[in-house]
Order: structure tokens, then C-alpha cells, then sequence
């Protein structure tokens, strides 16, 4: 942030040998989804527009200048012309980058703060790769690393891209704080690649031109003639579930170093999310393990101050896994057996201290109190209870998991002499938030949850990929077993309720509903219309109507639950997040009448219509 005129510009400070060259104010804020750059900062408007800046007097010091130039300029070596764009300027239809390759700039540079999100790789490389083929040049493109303290994960991939060509591609996933890359490349290559584009010379003999900063300076020497020059490369993607076992694992490990505990407590309930959540922690582990032998001194003294060992060297990821993970099995009278030695074998497979614990006392002691006051008892809607009952028996139950989950994470090391507390995780995943299927203040309330931007169906993938990568058999069973909330009592001693039972919907349906709420902006009548077509040939435009209507139905009952949802990585473009992605109410109207009046009618028009398009069929 640099003060100019008493305007605060965000600002990228280019300095050489002790001296500042240039103050390159942004000219395109971010400020949509995550991003809210316009609360704090002003965009500077006045393009190919520089004025003096006057530098504080702690600087002056430093550099013995007085002024330096202030705005949209380019800077001039003996050898070349480089400009810079900062991060969201990249991503605007009309980009700097354009006017300045026009202009003569052979090198564009972009410090960026670009987040992951599953499956964007591609399109950061695109636009640099496309950036460069239109317009010949060099682009290098430098991105934050770590956790932003929040609920981002800035990944990396940092690349050198020129004439369309990717020459170095930086790691995307790292727990190195810092990385350089390099590249050699012939500027002549840039030269001769744009004197063979006809259209681009016409517009560039028309170009308005930057005001240059002349700089003392020169990339390269004659003795250049004898180094190697680098050689395009393929660029290396990981597959989305490669993108989660690395991505979640580097975000943990930062939060876990920064916020000085001394490891998590995860309540495993031997389902897909917990078990997902637990390999994400064994991945981490294994990043950590790989760090140290890697020779990261960084990450070695990080891991002796969460584990208090000053002479720890972790070289075994279950050993390593079994000091910061304490995993817990909280069993009721409505759990099954499969579900505990499920939780169990993976507990062993993966090394975590695993507890084994049942509820059941609590949830009498908390039901005897109700009794006492009212006089009632309510039921589960098995034994002829009401659904509010049945709901509220089965809320007490996932509550009472929290408070024991937060119990343990503050005072399980302290019953086993080790010091420090826990931080709790949580692992409800993006589709249950969406749709609101989770009970406020259960153990979806955790300090934070790795998966909770992460869908089902992705979640399901990733765990079939650990079964091999981290050789996890356990998790095989948690694969083929149904999703359960084990809320409601056993029939004979089998599960009675699933998720997508209770839900009256599919996690895969969920994450269409999601994507086209979210990310196309539509509401329920648009939705409607949009389903009709997408799925014709699976349901009838009444099933369309009727699912639609469900989901808009529970997802605004549910709404409020949003408010207080964990703090959960970033990973999907459709996450309900409401602190800082998803800005909507909270109280709607859950009948939605005018929407579902439309609906209805849309619906009516297409099933009179149907029979007559028929008529005329053999």
C-alpha cells in the first residue's frame, strides 16, 4: 500500500541496486468472489500517466533519492523494454499487457495473488501461453505461496512463457516458502516472432506510447553468445485428485506452523468425509517427511516446535502422524459396528492416536433434563415420534460430538503429559453446506475444515486415489459402505438412514444445483429451464420442477445455517462460504411463490403440448 496525494494505491515498487525505479500503481482491483480490493484501495486511472512521487524520509535515507516516478510507465534497459501488470490486470478483457507488447515492451512481468481452485491450472496457463502467441514477447508470471491467514491457498505455479511457449514451469504445491525460476531465452526470438505478425506491426504503428524509464542496466552481455538457451517444455498438470491430497495438506501444514498448536483432533466417523480429512492429514505428513529429507531446515524447526521435541527429525509419516492427529470414534446406541472398525483400521493404517469413545451417557444426561422440565419424552419417529422429535433427538446426539470433540482437543495431550492443545477439524463437504444438511453447532463446528469446499463426488475420487498413492486398504470398505449419519436407530442392527435418503436428492445432483446457483447466478425458474434441457433425456419436465423446487426449498431453510459455517479451504467456484465468497441473505421466503408459480406453469404448457406433438408420430 503507498499513499499518494492522500489516495492509497496498491502498488508493485520495482527497485535495482539500492534505488527505486518505478512505483506501479494497479489499475484493476479485484473485487468479486474472495476478492473486496476496493474497500481498501483505489484504482489508478490515468493510463500511460506518471507524476512524482515524493519517497518518506526513512526511505530517502535508505536510497539518497527524493522522488521517483509514480504510475503507468515501462522501463528501458541498453537490451530491452520491460513492463509490468499486477495479478487481476492479467485477467481483464483489456489488459495492459496488450498496449504495452504494442508499445515495444518485450518482457511483461506479473506479480500476482492468484488462489487454487480445483481445475484452474489450465486457465492460468492459457492466458499466459495465449498472451505471448498473439503478441510475441516474454511473460513471467510470479504467484503468492501459503495460506493468506484465511481461507485461501495461494499454489504457486509460477511459469516463463514466450511466443506462445511455456520455457520453466514452477511447483504448484510446496511447502517451500520461497522459489526461483529461471529461464534463458534470446530476445532476437521475440523480435523476429512479432516482425511476422501483419496485423499486430499495423496496430502497433498506431499505439499510443508509455512514458520510459531509462535504466542503467543491461540483461544481458556479449558473452551471452555461448549460453545455453532454454528449451520449450510440456506442462506438467496434476489431476483434481492429485490437486486435493496437495493442495488441503500445504494449507493445514501452514495453518497448523502460524497458528503454534501442536497438532489436530479430527472426529472420525468411518464415512467418506472424515476418512478424506484424515488422508489429507497423512498427506501432509507425508509433504513434511519429504520437506526434511529434501533438506528444508525451515520445515524441519516448524516440526520440532509443534511436536516439542528440539532433537525430532520425522522421517516415517505414521510416526510423524501419530503425534499431531489424535482421531476419535464417538459411538452411540445408534451406531453400527462397521462404522467403528472401519474408523479404527484406518486409524492404524495411517498412524493417528485413535479414541474410542460412546456418547450415549451424555445424550441421557442432556434428555433427562428435558424430561425433568417438561415432563416429556420424545421419540424417534421409529418408535412413533413426531418429525420434530425424531429431528431433535438426532441434533442432541451430533451436538453433544462437538462439545466432546472440543473437550478432548483442549485436554487429550494434557491426559498423556504431552504439551499443547488441538485444533478440531472438521469434514462436511461443500454439497451438505450447500444443501444445509448438517446440524448448527454439531462437529461440522470445528477451527477448520479442509474439505469443506471440496463436493462428494470429487471427495469419493480422492479416496480412491490415497487407496493406491498412500497404500490405505481401509479405505476400500469406507468407499463401498453407504453414506450415514448414524443419527437414527439400527433396524436390526443394520443402518437405517443414508444421506441421500434423508436429502431426497443425489451429492451429484447437488453439485449441478450448485454450480449453476453459484456460478451461473440462477434462481429457481431459470434453474428450471436450464435442467429441462440438460437432463431430457433422464426425467420428464414434472421430475425437473419437483427437484428444483426441492432443493431451492431446503436450500433456504437452510440458509442461516451458512453463517456459521467452519472456516473451510477454498476449492470449488460454487461454495456457500458467507463470510466472504457468497454474500446473500440469510432469511428468504422458503415457498418461493412467485418462482414456483412460474415453474408450475412451464410445466403445465409442456405436458398439454406433449401429447399433441405426437399426433403426427407412427
Amino acid at each position: 500500500p503507498v499513499m499518494h496525494r492522500n489516495v492509497r494505491y496498491n502498488c508493485r515498487v520495482i527497485f535495482l541496486n539500492r534505488k527505486i525505479l518505478l512505483i506501479r500503481p494497479k489499475m484493476a482491483l479485484a473485487n468479486e468472489g474472495n476478492y473486496r480490493e476496493l474497500r481498501w484501495f483505489t484504482p489508478w486511472s490515468r493510463s500511460r500517466h506518471t507524476e512524482e512521487y515524493f519517497l518518506p524520509r526513512m526511505i530517502q535515507d535508505l536510497t539518497k533519492q527524493e522522488t521517483v516516478p509514480f504510475g503507468d510507465a515501462v522501463l528501458v534497459t541498453w537490451d530491452t523494454c520491460i513492463g509490468s501488470e499486477i495479478c487481476e490486470e492479467l485477467w481483464t478483457p483489456h489488459s495492459p499487457h496488450i498496449d504495452m507488447g504494442l508499445d515495444g515492451v518485450e518482457i511483461i512481468t506479473n506479480a500476482s495473488g492468484s488462489h487454487h481452485v480445483l481445475r484452474k491450472a489450465n486457465t492460468r496457463v492459457d492466458l499466459v501461453t495465449m498472451v505471448t502467441s498473439k503478441n510475441g514477447g516474454i511473460y513471467l508470471l510470479a504467484n503468492q505461496k501459503g495460506c493468506d491467514g484465511d481461507r485461501l491457498y495461494y499454489d504457486g505455479c509460477a511459469m516463463i512463457a514466450m511466443n506462445g511457449s511455456v520455457f520453466a514451469q514452477g511447483s504448484q504445491f510446496s511447502l517451500d516458502d520461497v522459489e526461483v525460476l529461471t529461464a534463458t531465452l534470446d530476445l532476437e526470438d521475440v523480435r523476429s516472432y512479432r516482425a511476422e505478425i501483419s496485423s499486430r506491426n499495423l496496430a502497433a504503428s498506431r499505439a499510443s506510447p508509455y512514458p520510459r524509464v531509462k535504466v542503467d542496466f543491461a540483461l544481458s552481455c556479449h558473452e551471452d553468445l555461448l549460453a545455453p538457451i532454454s528449451e520449450p517444455i510440456e506442462w506438467k498438470y496434476h489431476s483434481p485428485e492429485e490437486e486435493i491430497s496437495l493442495g488441503p495438506a500445504c494449507w493445514l501444514w501452514d495453518f497448523l506452523r502460524r497458528s503454534q498448536q501442536a497438532g489436530f483432533l479430527l472426529p472420525l466417523s468411518g464415512g467418506v468425509d472424515s476418512a478424506a480429512t484424515a488422508c489429507l492429514i497423512y498427506s501432509m505428513c507425508c509433504q513434511v517427511c519429504e520437506a526434511v529429507r529434501s533438506g528444508n531446515e525451515e520445515v524441519l524447526a516448524d516440526v520440532r516446535t509443534i511436536v516439542n521435541q528440539i532433537s525430532y527429525t520425522p522421517q516415517d509419516p505414521r510416526d510423524l502422524c501419530g503425534r499431531i492427529l489424535t482421531t476419535c470414534y464417538m459411538a452411540s446406541k445408534n451406531s453400527s459396528q462397521e462404522t467403528c472398525t472401519r474408523a479404527r483400521e484406518l486409524a492404524q493404517q495411517i498412524g493417528s492416536h485413535h479414541i474410542s469413545l460412546n456418547i450415549d451417557p451424555a445424550v441421557k444426561a442432556v434428555m433427562g433434563i428435558f424430561s425433568l422440565v417438561t415432563g416429556k419424552s420424545p421419540l424417534f419417529a421409529a418408535h412413533g415420534g413426531s418429525s420434530r422429535e425424531n429431528l431433535a433427538l438426532q441434533n442432541v446426539q451430533a451436538r453433544i460430538r462437538m462439545v466432546l470433540a472440543y473437550l478432548f482437543a483442549q485436554l487429550s495431550l494434557w491426559s498423556r503429559g504431552v504439551h499443547g492443545g488441538l485444533l478440531v477439524l472438521g469434514s462436511a463437504n461443500v454439497d451438505e453446506s450447500l444443501l444445509g444438511y448438517l446440524t448448527k453447532y454439531d462437529c461440522s463446528s470445528a477451527d477448520i475444515n479442509p474439505i469443506g469446499g471440496i463436493s462428494k463426488t470429487d471427495l469419493r475420487v480422492f479416496v480412491q486415489f490415497c487407496i493406491q498413492r498412500f497404500q490405505l486398504p481401509a479405505l476400500q470398505s469406507i468407499l463401498l459402505a453407504p453414506a450415514t449419519a448414524e443419527l437414527e436407530p439400527l433396524a436390526d442392527g443394520q443402518v437405517s438412514q443414508t444421506d441421500e435418503e434423508d436429502m431426497g436428492m443425489t451429492y451429484a445432483e447437488l453439485s449441478v444445483y450448485g454450480k449453476l446457483r453459484k456460478v451461473a447466478k440462477m434462481g429457481p425458474y431459470s434453474m428450471f429451464c436450464k435442467l429441462l434441457g440438460m437432463w431430457r433425456h433422464i426425467c420428464t419436465p414434472r421430475q425437473v420442477a419437483d427437484k428444483v423446487k426441492r432443493f431451492f426449498s431446503k436450500y433456504s431453510m437452510n440458509r442461516h445455517k451458512m453463517t456459521t459455517l467452519t472456516p473451510a479451504y477454498h476449492a470449488e467456484n460454487y461454495s456457500p462460504e458467507d463470510n466472504r465468497f457468497d454474500l446473500r441473505p440469510f432469511l428468504y421466503n422458503t415457498s418461493w411463490p412467485w418462482q414456483f408459480r412460474c415453474i408450475e406453469n412451464q410445466v403445465l404448457q409442456l405436458e398439454r403440448a406433449e401429447p399433441q406433438s405426437l399426433d403426427g408420430v407412427d
